[in-house]
């Protein structure tokens, strides 16, 4: 069986009348964003597991990891309730915004979905696609807005998946993915279902859109399978998206942050989904991922069994290049780990390494050594000026942390696969 897309918005039932969880979502209050660290079941760290998902994340060889991931069990006072999201950054601040996605927009969702209804969570699919709609508006325009954090020329895409008791929600900007796993009893194992539509410029909508408003789609010479957008007047910046959190540059050019939006109605054949940046998608098919989920010996260590295949397959067909970020969430539908499954341990949230947004102004994060060489898959004009900086990176750079030195559009220095350089006017340019 072929890797499927999910389409379309189907009908959903309402949860019926329990008293009981009515009171507890009346109870149930949205944290304010300076206590998320302590909200139970909450998980955002870079190797971690809750009651229901594990997460891990390894950086890649560009600098900085810009991945975030968030795992929130009972979301919203739902007990069965569970928001996952998978947030990519790009650009020389993509961590930042893309940790602050990740921080700022399941609040955002929550007070959208309290707009839209007034029996909490339990409204249709409808409902939720206006409440996704509008907490991404919220998302991106706060983002423009915020006094210490330049998005103008950073961004993030996010890949948001909620699930309430049968159903799944789902929101997407951006290459990010989630991909479902199923058990098919006539191909005698697991198959995989594609739930989001990877939202690359040249998606025919969305090119059209991008060249209505005077952006320009195309790829460059030695990569003509990325391709990207460009401003109307200046080579520059290149972005492998077409929609995105930020990225102001463009958003007067086409690129927007309006997500698409899926429902799927589980059934008993559903096992789990995956969420994923690009840099495992990158590497592996659908199917290859829900393989590799699928055998692996234990839940809890699901999301890093795969995140270490997707680095092997990165030495394997790209020798030359530099490694990509890899994110993963691995959410189990059936509501168990392996503590649960085998009854021999009893657990919370367990989480390593907390990487909670950052004011850029603040202390600079601890970042290990990297030798910043270029990934020969972006090639510059000989001569340019682009060239000539990428000349003295190695000298320049070579053993340094990558948040020291200003990002200036240097392949292989952050997320060459998604931004190639900077604007020429970008330094001057104020966040309007």
């Amino acid at each position: 069986m072929g890797n499927c897309v999910a389409t379309g918005d189907t009908t959903v039932t309402a949860a019926g009348g329990d008293e009981e969880a009515k009171k507890r979502r009346r109870r149930w209050k949205a944290p304010r964003e300076d206590q998320l660290g302590t909200v139970p079941g909450r998980i955002f760290s870079n190797d971690g597991r809750s009651r229901t998902a594990s997460v891990f994340t390894q950086q890649g060889r560009k600098g900085i990891n810009q991945d975030a991931m968030l795992i929130w069990d009972g979301f919203g006072g739902e007990e069965d309730g569970v928001l996952c999201g998978v947030f990519d950054g790009h650009g020389p601040h993509g961590h930042l915004v893309a940790r602050r996605a990740r921080d700022s927009l399941p609040l955002r969702l929550m007070s959208a979905a309290r707009a839209s209804s007034k029996n909490g969570l339990d409204m249709p699919a409808a409902a939720w696609r206006k409440a996704f709609v509008r907490a991404y508006k919220a998302m991106d325009k706060d983002l423009r807005s915020h006094p210490a954090l330049d998005s103008f020329c950073s961004g993030s895409t996010a890949v948001t998946v909620l699930k309430l008791g049968s159903d799944l929600y789902m929101a997407n900007i951006g290459d990010s993915r989630a991909v479902l796993g199923s058990r098919d009893a006539a191909a005698g194992g697991m198959v995989s279902v594609q739930l989001t539509v990877d939202l690359k410029p040249d998606v025919p909508s969305e090119a059209e859109r991008i060249k209505k408003c005077r952006g320009r789609v195309f790829a460059l010479q030695d990569e003509p399978e990325v391709p990207r957008v460009w401003l109307p007047f200046d080579d520059a910046p290149g972005l492998a998206m077409a929609r995105a959190f930020g990225d102001f540059c463009l958003k007067d050019y086409g690129v927007i942050s309006v997500p698409d939006f899926f429902h799927w109605s589980l059934t008993e054949k559903d096992q789990f989904v995956i969420l994923a940046s690009d840099g495992v998608w990158d590497v592996l098919s659908n199917q290859e991922a829900v393989d590799i989920v699928s055998s692996s010996p234990s839940r809890s260590k699901a999301a890093r069994t795969l995140v270490e295949a997707a680095n092997r397959e990165w030495k394997t067909k790209y020798p030359t290049s530099r490694i990509d970020d890899c994110a993963v969430v691995v959410l189990y539908l059936d509501g168990k780990m392996d503590h649960e499954r085998d009854s021999t341990a009893s657990m919370d949230n367990i989480s390593i390494e907390d990487d909670s947004f950052t004011d850029p102004n603040e202390a600079q994060e601890q970042q290990e050594p990297t030798t910043l060489t270029r990934n020969f898959t972006v090639r510059t004009v000989p001569g340019s000026a682009q060239e000539k900086a990428l000349a003295g990176v190695d000298a320049k750079m070579s053993g340094a942390p990558a948040e020291d030195h200003n990002w200036s559009g240097l392949e292989g220095v952050t997320r060459v696969n998604s931004l190639v350089q900077l604007p020429r006017f970008s330094e001057d340019k104020a966040i309007g």
